[in-house]
C-alpha cells in the first residue's frame, strides 16, 4: 500500500508510518508532499492520505491519527496501547497526559530540525519508536534512580528546586529578550532548550524561573496563550481561512487548533469569528 501525508513530519507523521510498517504492512510506501498536494497526489498515485483534515485517517476529538490507526485495525498489542497516550499527548500538546510526552516531542522536534530530508527523518524516527516500543514492552517499571547514590542526588536536586528566591529583585534582562523571541517565533515550534542557548542561560534555570515572569504560566501554557491571541488577530482578516490561521500560529492541524482555542475562549473558532463580524 501507498500512504501519503504532508511534509516535515514530527510526531503523528512519524509514529503512524512506524505503526503501519511494524503492525499493518511491512512493505508500505510512505510519501511526503506539501500540504496542498496531498489530496490531488493521493488520487494520482492511488495512495491513502493520512493526518490531514477531511480524510479518514486523521484526528477525531481528542484522539490523534495514531489512535485511529489502532482502532481501525483493531490492534490489541499491550505495549502499543501503552505507547498510544504518549504519542497522543506529544502530538496534541497535552504533555500532562503522559510524563514521557515532553521528551518524545523534544527529541522529535530536534530530529526534524537536524534532518531536512523527510525520508531520512522517517528512517531515524523508526529507531526512536522501536526503542519506545521496547521500553513499553519490557522496561516500564524500571527506574533510572534505583541506586542509593542516585536517590541522594535526586533528593538534593528537589530541595534546591524548592528553595524560594528573595523578594524585591528586579526583573532580569533575559525576560524581555525572551518575550521578543517568543513573539518572533510564535508560528514555529521552539523549545526552552533552544532558547536557553541564545540567552546563554541554563535550560533548567530558565524552566524553573519562567512562570515567575510570564503570567504564572508554564512555558507551554504561555506559548499556547500567545498563539491563540495571534489567531484572534488574524481572524479579523477575511483573507485567512481557519485552517490557514491554524498553521500560521503553529498548531499541528485544524482539530488541534480548535480544541486549544475552545479551551482558552470557551468557543470554537468559527463561532468566535462570526461574533467578531457582528461587532
Amino acid at each position: 500500500m501507498k500512504w501519503i501525508t504532508r511534509e516535515r513530519p514530527k510526531i503523528d507523521r512519524i509514529a503512524c508510518p512506524w505503526l503501519i510498517q511494524r503492525f499493518i504492512d511491512n512493505q508500505a510506501e510512505i510519501i511526503y508532499v506539501p500540504f496542498e498536494q496531498v489530496i490531488p497526489m493521493s488520487a494520482q498515485i492511488n495512495a491513502i492520505p493520512f493526518d490531514i483534515p477531511g480524510v479518514e485517517f486523521t484526528h477525531y476529538g481528542s484522539d490523534c491519527t495514531f489512535d485511529y490507526f489502532i482502532k481501525k485495525y483493531k490492534i490489541k498489542d499491550k505495549a502499543l496501547l501503552a505507547m498510544a497516550p504518549i504519542v497522543r499527548a506529544a502530538d496534541t500538546d497535552r504533555n500532562e497526559m503522559a510524563p514521557q510526552a515532553a521528551g518524545l516531542w523534544a527529541i522529535s522536534a530536534g530530529l526534524a530540525k537536524n534532518i531536512t530530508d523527510d525520508h531520512d527523518l522517517l528512517k531515524q524516527g523508526m529507531v526512536i519508536y522501536d526503542a519506545l516500543y521496547t521500553w513499553a514492552k519490557h522496561l516500564q517499571k524500571e527506574k533510572h534512580t534505583q541506586q542509593p547514590f542516585e536517590h541522594l542526588l535526586l533528593n538534593v536536586f528537589n530541595i534546591y528546586l524548592k528553595a524560594k528566591p528573595g523578594k524585591g529583585k528586579k526583573t532580569p534582562t533575559w525576560v524581555q529578550e525572551l518575550k521578543e523571541i517568543i513573539q518572533d517565533h510564535i508560528d514555529t515550534n521552539i523549545s526552552l532548550k533552544e532558547i536557553s542557548k541564545g540567552l546563554d542561560i541554563s535550560p533548567s534555570y530558565l524552566s524553573r524561573e519562567f512562570s515567575k515572569y510570564f503570567e504564572d504560566l508554564s512555558f507551554g501554557d504561555y506559548i499556547r496563550k500567545q498563539r491563540i491571541e495571534k489567531a484572534i488577530d488574524l481572524m479579523a482578516s477575511p483573507g485567512y481561512s481557519l485552517t490557514e490561521i491554524a498553521y500560521l500560529t503553529g498548531f499541528s492541524d485544524h482539530s488541534h487548533f480548535t480544541r486549544i482555542f475552545q479551551q482558552h475562549t470557551g468557543e470554537i473558532p468559527s463561532a468566535y469569528r462570526k461574533k467578531m463580524k457582528k461587532r
